[in-house]
């Protein structure tokens, strides 16, 4: 049970989907919006960043720069909505690592996924929130890409909201993600592998991305302890939406 309420806050917000009101679509048919997040460290990554985006209609080009973070282990990047549409004070005390931020720690900040920027072609749904084989594995990279997002997703990035969120942090130094506590998403994982490491929300913004990237994306494995078990938690995401649901009825009912 503990896996299955974890699992869900990271996964697909059904519940929030099903009682969201009705997008208007036709209202940002032909409307374009760009938006810009600086990334902020969280849990003493020591990485820094930005993102941009351009939305017009349900279509998002997104770009993504990252610096200092874990080499040679994956990056789950993600776009979070339905919070308070912002990222958590850096110095909140968490419940990981000598007081570290787990990803549920700060839902209530950021939200639930809604959008994962894999690359390669590869699912960028919420279902696809652990795809970790189609997400960035290096210290430092660039990431692009263009793709639709369902109307509600659309629309609240147009009226300005959303937050970028990227995980993945060496608490301890080892070099790989290790260490004793596991996943707050999956307790097959190690904490460290989906902790959060940057965070921006989405500002509107006139300024325009710096030109060159390219579309990255296909991280490896390499550099995780327990490689094979984080292969394996992206074959439970897609339990999370009623996972979800049932966790949000509890929330209501407590």
């Amino acid at each position: 049970m503990k896996r299955t309420t974890a699992l869900a806050a990271l996964a697909a917000p059904a519940l929030l989907a099903l009682s969201a009101a009705p997008a208007n679509a036709h209202d940002i048919d032909d409307a374009t919006v760009e938006l810009m997040a600086p990334l902020g460290e969280l849990n003493d990554s020591g990485g820094s960043g930005e993102a941009w985006a351009k939305v017009t209609g349900n279509e998002v080009w997104i770009k993504v720069e990252v610096q200092g973070l874990l080499d040679g282990a994956p990056h789950a990047q993600h776009i979070h909505l339905g919070g308070a549409g912002e990222c958590p004070d850096p110095a909140m005390e968490g419940s990981g690592f000598e007081g570290a931020i787990r990803t549920t720690d700060a839902i209530d900040s950021y939200g639930e996924v809604r959008v994962s920027l894999t690359g390669n072609d590869a699912d960028t749904s919420e279902a696809a929130a652990l795809d970790v084989a189609n997400f960035p594995a290096d210290d430092t990279y660039t990431y692009e890409r263009t793709f639709e997002v369902p109307d509600d997703v659309a629309e609240g990035l147009h009226h300005g909201d959303g937050v970028v969120v990227i995980h993945g942090v060496d608490h301890n130094g080892s070099g790989q993600y290790d260490g004793e506590q596991m996943s707050d998403l999956d307790d097959s994982l190690p904490s460290e592998a989906t902790d959060p490491a940057l965070c921006g929300a989405f500002q509107e913004t006139q300024m325009s991305a710096p030109g060159g990237g390219v579309e990255t994306g296909g991280g490896s494995t390499s550099g995780m302890e327990n490689s094979g078990l984080i292969a394996g938690g992206a074959l439970l995401v897609a339990a999370g939406a009623g996972a979800f649901a049932l966790n949000q009825r509890r929330r209501t009912d407590s």
